[in-house]
């Protein structure tokens, strides 16, 4: 596997051009609501599940730790991807290789270790991108494994919706719901999943609806999390019907 091998001065640099020539320039609206640090499980080790339906996920993620937390991140991240783009390192991600037993036993080691210091865990445990709209969700199994590891994590349920919503530039809106305090000891790897499977489910599926119901698909909790990206049909009614004008 491939550790992570932070850097602060890179992060620092990477964190301001991801905000302005990434999400920025690609996003007309990214948005977060809830607690990615509840009072209520502070002192747990804190595992952070999303589920995985763009290309965008991780640095979505990202984005949101960085503006909203102070606390040390890192991402489980597919180890053919990380080999691609190693400078993910430097930003807290690690590797899993599904396809070794052994690599998936010491990354699984390595988030323990990660987890017991204090430090916080991002996984996609449906394991590959997904179309956010495909029922169910279907985790793999190593989640429950992981679980069983450190019975006393917390699991902050992360839901991403995300669509082109009357513009040409896609809007994001990213939600954390309530922590899950479950006792992960005295439950088996399968029905870890299964209970991860239906609360993901039910919050995703609850903030589509919520989203699809409020003005501009925006709904009133979301707090921004970067300029609005100007789309060009807005680029246009400001060009042209200020010509008119």
């Amino acid at each position: 596997m491939l550790p992570a091998n932070k850097s602060r001065l890179f992060d620092h640099m990477f964190f301001h051009y991801h905000q302005k020539y990434l999400l920025e320039r690609r996003f007309r609206y990214v948005g977060f609501t809830g607690d990615l640090d509840p009072l209520l499980v502070e002192g747990r080790p804190m595992l952070y599940i999303m589920n995985h339906s763009s290309w965008w996920d991780g640095l979505l993620a990202y984005h949101a730790f960085r503006k909203l937390t102070n606390h040390d991140h890192y991402v489980m991240m597919e180890e053919k991807q990380l080999k691609k783009f190693t400078f993910f390192r430097k930003l807290g991600a690690f590797s899993i290789k599904k396809e070794s037993a052994s690599d998936v036993k010491a990354s699984f080691e390595y988030t323990t270790q990660l987890l017991r210091a204090g430090k916080r865990v991002w996984m996609y445990p449906q394991g590959k991108i997904m179309h956010q709209d495909l029922r169910p969700l279907t985790f793999q199994r190593g989640i429950g494994v992981l679980l069983r590891r450190v019975p006393d994590a917390a699991v902050i349920p992360v839901t991403l919706v995300h669509g082109m919503y009357g513009q040409d530039k896609p809007e994001a809106l990213m939600m954390a719901g309530p922590p899950l305090l479950d006792n992960w000891e005295m439950m088996d790897s399968r029905l870890i999943t299964s209970r991860l499977e239906t609360v993901m489910v039910e919050q995703l599926d609850s903030q589509k609806v919520e989203v699809m119901k409020a003005e501009d698909n925006r709904p009133k909790q979301y707090q921004p999390l970067t300029k609005s990206g100007r789309s060009t049909s807005e680029h246009f009614d400001h060009v042209f019907v200020r010509k008119r004008g």
